[in-house]
């Protein structure tokens, strides 16, 4: 039996990057996957491409009733949540980022932790089910320029452990991922520019000497979701190579 049968999963911003590939293991794992992203066609095509087992929703993760529409829509049960939607901001002076850039990234980065929390939570009543939030190994080791990034991070780490303490008693285990830079879209984001010289300072800083990939986080995502892991919760996983050592 593969480690997902039988569990319906969702997870934002699964158009590409981390999310896309976290659900590609999941359906490998026997799962069926709701896409949901603000791009609307990125999810369709990423479904379409997973096959029977993948559908997709139009989401904000920032907008309550986005999300609270993107609930109403989904007839199957939800055992899985994956709070994978993030955005990032190029180095710069902390004192540099603009209120509107703030905002969005307080938005997009924990605001909406809070309004999946508000809409999921009271229909995952399965036994099993599990949340899982893409955090970074920024919030347990920042770099300067990406202050209000990581202070992000560290609040979704903090986060997950205060909901796994709080729904622990609905059955409902909560984990967080902490990857390192990866070969995603928000890659250029965090280099300032994606150039060979950048690249290669970056990777200098992790031992094991690249950057993680989708398929890395699916795998990871894949234990601590399935009931391998059923004793496991509050925890906070790095998926980096030994950046954070």
């Amino acid at each position: 039996m593969s480690a997902l049968s039988g569990k319906c999963a969702l997870i934002t911003g699964a158009a590409s990057g981390f999310g896309a590939g976290i659900a590609a293991r999941f359906v490998a794992e026997g799962a069926r996957v709701v896409i949901a992203d603000i791009n609307a066609s990125g999810a369709r095509t990423q479904a379409d491409a997973l096959g029977d087992a993948a559908s997709w929703v139009e989401m904000d993760v920032s907008c309550d009733h986005s999300v609270a529409d993107a609930v109403a829509s989904i007839s199957n049960p939800i055992d899985i949540l994956v709070n994978n939607a993030g955005i990032g901001h190029h180095p710069q002076p902390l004192t540099e980022l603009s209120e509107a850039d703030f905002d969005r990234l307080f938005a997009v980065n924990m605001k909406s932790v809070f309004l999946t929390a508000r809409h999921f939570v009271p229909i995952m009543t399965r036994t099993g089910s599990a949340i899982l939030n893409i955090a970074s190994t920024a919030g347990v080791s920042p770099r300067p320029g990406l202050t209000w990034y990581n202070a992000s991070k560290g609040w979704m780490i903090t986060a997950t452990r205060s909901m796994a303490v709080e729904l622990a008693a609905n059955g409902i285990r909560v984990n967080a991922l902490n990857p390192v830079a990866g070969e995603t879209p928000l890659l250029a984001t965090f280099l300032g520019e994606d150039t060979p010289e950048r690249r290669a300072e970056f990777l200098a800083t992790i031992p094991l000497g690249r950057f993680s990939t989708p398929a890395d986080l699916g795998a990871a995502a894949c234990y601590l979701c399935s009931d391998d892991a059923a004793m496991i919760t509050g925890v906070t996983l790095e998926v980096d190579g030994g950046r954070c050592i």
